[in-house]
């Protein structure tokens, strides 16, 4: 177990996820493997989180947004 800590681009919170991977995992990563071949065992939520910060709550809420300003503009 890793802990992984990110920051949202979107709201700028600080978010500390404890994910199923190794340091070499990470490291093979970091060093240029694509994440799902490194992790294959993390959920594409936690894949996304690791690489961008951005968690499944924040991008549901994001696309929540996105959906009623598109509703606006018909």
């Amino acid at each position: 177990m890793l802990k992984i800590t990110r920051t949202s681009p979107v709201t700028a919170a600080v978010t500390t996820m404890e994910l199923d991977i190794t340091m070499d995992q990470y490291a093979r990563w970091r060093g240029g493997e694509l994440i799902q071949q490194a992790m294959p065992n993390l959920t594409l939520d936690e894949r996304e989180f690791v690489m961008t910060g951005i968690t499944k709550t924040c991008w549901d809420k994001l696309m929540k947004n996105l959906d009623a300003a598109s509703n606006l503009a018909l």
